[in-house]
């Protein structure tokens, strides 16, 4: 077989790969990966409330995922604007893409991972209900140049067809391991490219549902995509690697080294956030009896931008008790009161630059 990149790739091999894909080298990145994964959630289990993490970490990776597809916004807009649905078209969009993974979470409560679910996830991420290409002409081409790079499979049967063998593979029994799985998956998701747009984004959600699926995580606190923004280039000439020349373990040495410094990021981001908090709720309780009420301490971590109501409602206060404890702590400095659109809102900015910072 001769792969060229202007032809649609319907001779797309099947999985597992023809080759040994689990060398020492690989084995030997899976222990650290792993270490890692188990490192994080156990940090995640001893934060005392995991909603900070379960609210905050889906933002951070939509901001970031989109980006890779060069759809540009700021996590502080999203948090700004993550319970109206509001800000300008790309956060909109990136606020869809964590819609879409809470909603690629439910659909795995509810059952294995699947094709389905991978149509559920790009629904969510286009806002519209997504099924596999039918029209050919796809090609996917180099954004300076516009040389044509990859052209995927072509006919919504032969697209079915593959993304079965793909959902076998996934839930295939043998001794694999998942997050070698992972990497092999995902690129062969990225290679079908089912869908006519959304699949970095669709494929990037399935790398965490994968992981959850297989039990290296409890909830989706794994950031990956930055990682990948830190590398973008090695991430799609990787990609191609594997197209063209068949490189799978370069590519799965990449995305085991992706996972492993994205866990270990996480795990200072949740030491850095248990620091914010404990000064933080020291100083709440100096500003304000408020300070003492856990759940208003829980409504200011679990998003960095809080609002009257949210407050009310969480510590069944009164509007007006509410507003005195908010505004007690932007007299004390732990707080800024802004004003968005007819909203008022109050952020807990040092948090904010706890979240946003690199760890």
């Amino acid at each position: 077989m001769t792969w060229r990149p202007e032809v649609p790739f319907n001779d797309l091999p099947p999985l597992p790969p023809a080759l040994d894909i689990e060398p020492r080298s690989v084995l030997k990145a899976t222990v650290g990966a792993r270490a890692a994964l188990a490192t994080l959630a156990q940090a995640g289990r001893l934060l005392p409330n995991p909603n900070v993490l379960i609210h905050a970490v889906p933002i951070l990776e939509a901001q970031a995922s989109s980006e890779i597809e060069n759809i540009v916004t700021t996590a502080d807009e999203l948090f700004k604007h993550v319970d109206t649905g509001g800000g300008d078209h790309a956060t909109k969009e990136a606020l869809r893409y964590r819609s879409a993974l809470f909603a690629g979470v439910a659909a795995l409560r509810e059952r294995p991972l699947s094709a389905r679910t991978a149509a559920t996830i790009c629904s969510q991420l286009q806002g519209t209900d997504m099924d596999v290409r039918s029209v050919p002409g796809t090609r996917i081409a180099n954004p300076l140049t516009r040389e044509i790079v990859y052209a995927p499979p072509e006919g919504a049967e032969v697209i079915r067809d593959k993304l079965a063998a793909w959902e076998r593979f996934i839930h295939a029994d043998d001794d694999l391991d998942p997050l070698v799985r992972m990497a092999v998956a995902h690129y062969q998701f990225e290679a079908i490219h089912p869908f006519h747009d959304g699949n970095g984004r669709t494929g990037r959600v399935l790398n965490i549902l994968m992981l959850i699926e297989a039990g290296l995580l409890d909830e989706p606190i794994l950031y990956l995509s930055r990682s990948i923004i830190a590398r973008k280039n090695d991430y799609y000439r990787l990609l191609r690697a594997v197209t063209a020349e068949g490189a799978w373990i370069e590519w799965i040495h990449y995305m085991l080294d992706v996972v492993r410094e994205s866990a270990e990021s996480a795990v200072r981001k949740i030491s850095a956030i248990r620091d914010c908090q404990e000064v933080i709720a020291d100083r709440a309780r100096a500003a304000t009896p408020g300070g003492r009420d856990a759940q208003f301490l829980d409504v200011l971590f679990e998003q960095p931008y809080c609002r009257i109501s949210g407050v009310v409602s969480r510590c069944d206060v009164s509007r007006q008790t509410a507003s005195v404890w908010l505004h007690a702590l932007v007299e004390a400095g732990l707080l800024l009161d802004v004003k968005v659109g007819r909203e008022r809102l109050f952020v807990n900015h040092e948090f904010l630059e706890v979240l946003v910072r690199p760890e």
